[in-house]
Formats: C-alpha cells, structure tokens, sequence
C-alpha cells in the first residue's frame, strides 16, 4: 500500500483522541473485527498447509450469508490454495463481470522475534497488530464482508461479481498463475480491482492526501551472473579470477543507468508529488511531468531515493556466492542481480543490455527461472476513477485519485498480462509518514483507519454495478 512521504507529529494522537472515541461497534463492524481475528489466526505462510484451511472458514461465511455452494469454489495447489467466490448478478448491464483481487498468503514471521504471537491478533495503542493485518487480509476481509452485507440486504448487482483469492502472492505465484491464465472464465472480465495496491494517506491535521491508484507495475526479473574459471592452488594466483571477473561486472551494472521512461500514468503522478512534497525534487517533479526529457529534473529525480525507480528500469545486485574453498582458486562466481522493468519493455531486451553493459563474453548471464512476463499498463477507466473518487469522498470529500505505477509486484501483474486491466484500489489509509510494517516486525493496521473503510468496497460495487436509481444515478439500494 502506498503511504505519503511527510512525516506525522505529535498531532496524530490528538487526531485519533477526538475520532473514534470509545464508541460501541455496529453489527457489522463486530462481524468484521470477528473474522479479522479469525483471519489472522491462520498461519498462511509457505509451506503451512494453512491457507486452504482459511479459504474453508471464508466458504462457511459466505454460505451462511446466503452465497450457493456452488458459486465458491477452492482450488488446492499442493499445499496452498486459490479461491474464486461468484455473486451472481442479473445481467441488466449487459457487461462482464468484475474482478476483485486479493491474497491469503503472508509473509514468515519469527514468533521470537516479535513483541506477542504474531499470529494473535492484538489491539494496543489504537492498532491492530499481527502478520498480514495490511499485507493482505484486510484486503481479503474487507471485500469478503463486503460481500456477505450486500447478500444479506438483498443487493442485486446488474453483472457477475467475482472475488479471486490467491494463495501464494508472497512467494510462487503458482495460484495466481492458475487463476489468471488457467481459467478463461476470468480472464474474460472486463476488469479487476486489486484490494494489495492503492491506499490513501492523510496528514496529522486529517487532511487527505492525493491516492494513488494502481494502474501499472514495473516486471519482476531476476538474473544470475556467473563467471567461470580452472581454478587452482591459492598460492599460485592466477591472471585471471571468476570472483574478480565477476566484481568487475558488478560494478559496470552499478554505474549503468537505463535509458529515461515514461507514460502518462507516472508523469501523472509526478505532478500530483510535485504538489505535496514542495522544494527542489517539487519542482523537478513537476518539470519532468511537463517534459521528461528535461535534463536538470531528471538529474534531481535519480538523487532521490524515494523517486528515482520511476524514471525506468532498474537492475541492483541482490546476492552473492563464489568459491569452494579458502586455500583454493574460484572456480565459480555467481551475482543474483534483481531488475525491475518498466511497463512495455521485454525481459530479454533487459537481459541483452546487461549483456552489453558488462562486456564480457565469457561471462553467463541468463534469467533465474523461465517463468517471469512482462506486465501493461492498465489505461486508467473514467467509471473505476469516478466511482473510487465517490467511494472515497465519503470519508474525505476533498481527496483526489491519481493513477500511478508500482515498483513492486503483486497479482495484478499477472491479471493484466492474461488481458484483464487491473488498478489497484484499496481502502486501507494510514498517517502520511508512519509505517504498518508490512513484512516487518508487529506489522500493523491503525483500528481508526480499519472500521472507517470498511464500506469502501461497498460504495464502489454500488456504483459499478448498482441499477440506476431515479434521474439515472447509480445506486443498487
């Protein structure tokens, strides 16, 4: 989820002071703090055998709310598994169904290694804290109560909605493989909406910062560099060496710099950035939005930690090993070097420039496994903004949404490649500056920001696929 770069003073506990009080929760509310709990309980990680345990408990919910046995459906990979739930729509629109995305995996977490079991869900200080409370079971319980109370009031939608949950975003990916290319049933959706991606921010004072909205995310390729070598005695050095070959390599990948991209996703972005963050990276932001040739901005930009992955592709070493023995001569080395693609470009041209880049034929330099695809972008939809800035508006009503790119990798990527446009559009917020740790230690959600979206997905299937009410608005009621 993607949080502001502003830091949050003292502010922030007279904010949540005055919110939420000590207010008693809603039916609902109860119901969603009842699975959240249940949902953290399930220890997802690989190799667990847990996460088709997890998908059972959902199935029991969603059955009691009403959906068909038949609309839900569990598919067992090895030891995880993928879920599809279909709320069947009466086909009024005459359009296809949407996708609603999210994952059931998380990361390993070392119980030593945290403050209490991070598998317990815990309330402390106003958060929620255990693994996956925003990476990603709030995105899988917020859409599936979000489901259960529109059966439950009757809601008809006007085309099929489809939840699609993997089990191994973390790791494989093997699930969402399956459900993104294996099943042409949802790959013929119109389009998805990913609950792992998007997120808003607000500042101290509870002002909103703009929200970016998922649209593109760059290729996740990883390359090995190996240099190979006779070998030897260490007391006889000889002239060449695979682990000084191989640094050499490294450090020419090191000073390379890709060629400068983009589209109208991340300059869109960089202007809404340039807006917040103010000062010289603003005003670079803001001029390489109006003209990403501009030199001097993108100078700034590459200086710039948090900004510099936006202007193309990326390679960095990642991991190292070399050698057999202390007394002996290199026989092998080998680099794990991490690349990051921006939208449109092909692996194997990535690939052939780190050829070119190092320079050295005798060096090995080929993907580390045959599975990676590149990712489109998803052009932006007037409908998916309009009704993700209604949605939204509900909690701030001068918030903005603004498409954006990720760096990182989620199931989206797969979706879009198998043809389906993807934005991420999460309700989760959090203070601009502070951190939920995701794949960290006491990863956390603040409670304020977990009851306040929890008819975000609601708004958003109203107004998407809600029958008109009078004088033509959406509606659904």
């Amino acid at each position: 989820m993607m949080m502001g770069r502003f830091l949050a003073g003292a502010a922030i506990a007279a904010f949540l002071a005055g919110a939420a009080g000590a207010a008693e929760l809603t039916a609902d509310q109860a119901k969603a703090l009842e699975m959240y709990r249940a949902l953290i309980a399930f220890k997802t990680v690989e190799g667990s055998g847990e996460t088709p345990k997890m998908a059972a408990y959902l199935a029991k919910e969603l059955k009691a709310a009403g959906f068909a046995a038949a609309d839900i459906e569990i598919l067992p990979i090895e030891e995880t598994a993928g879920m599809i739930v279909r709320y069947r729509g009466d086909g009024s629109s005459g359009a296809k169904p949407i996708l609603f995305l999210a994952h059931m995996d998380v990361v390993s977490a070392n119980p030593e290694d945290w403050d209490h079991d991070p598998f317990t869900l815990r309330e402390e200080g106003g958060f929620f804290i255990g693994r996956g409370v925003a990476d990603n079971k709030y995105g899988v319980l917020n859409l599936t109560q979000s489901f259960m109370r529109l059966k439950k009031e009757g809601f008809v939608p006007t085309r099929d909605l489809i939840l699609v949950f993997s089990g191994d975003e973390e790791t494989d990916m093997a699930t969402t493989k399956l459900l993104a290319y294996g099943r042409p049933d949802l790959a013929e959706a119109e389009f998805a909406l990913n609950s792992d991606a998007g997120g808003g921010a607000v500042t101290a004072e509870g002002k909103a910062l703009p929200y970016y909205m998922q649209a593109a995310e760059k290729t996740y390729a990883t390359f090995e560099i190996t240099a190979r070598n006779p070998g030897g005695h260490s007391s006889r050095p000889r002239a060449d060496n695979a682990i000084y070959d191989l640094s050499q390599a490294l450090l020419k990948i090191e000073a390379y710099q890709f060629p400068v991209m983009s589209n109208d996703i991340t300059r869109s972005a960089a202007r809404a950035d340039s807006a917040e963050v103010g000062g010289e990276i603003g005003k670079a932001l803001l001029a390489f939005a109006d003209d990403p040739t501009n030199k001097k901005a993108i100078k700034t930009i590459r200086a710039d930690d948090d900004y510099a992955n936006m202007l193309g592709t990326t390679c960095v070493a990642t991991m190292l090993a070399g050698g057999h023995a202390e007394n002996a001569l290199p026989q092998s080395a080998t680099a794990t070097v991490n690349c990051r693609i921006f939208p449109g470009v092909e692996i194997e041209s990535v690939r052939k420039t780190l050829v070119d880049v190092v320079g050295n034929d005798a060096l090995e330099i080929k993907p580390n496994a045959d599975d990676f695809s590149a990712s489109p972008a998803s052009p932006p939809r007037e409908d998916v903004t309009q009704a993700l800035e209604t949605a939204l508006r509900a909690r701030y009503p001068e918030i903005t949404v603004v498409p954006s790119m990720s760096a990182g990798a989620t199931d989206g990527k797969h979706f879009r490649a198998a043809g389906v446009p993807t934005y991420g559009a999460g309700g989760g917020f959090g203070f601009a500056g502070e951190s939920e740790n995701a794949h960290g230690l006491n990863e956390r959600m603040r409670a304020e920001f977990f009851y306040a979206g929890l008819d975000h997905w609601i708004a958003l299937i109203k107004d998407l696929a809600g029958a008109p009410a009078d004088g033509g608005a959406t509606g659904g009621e």
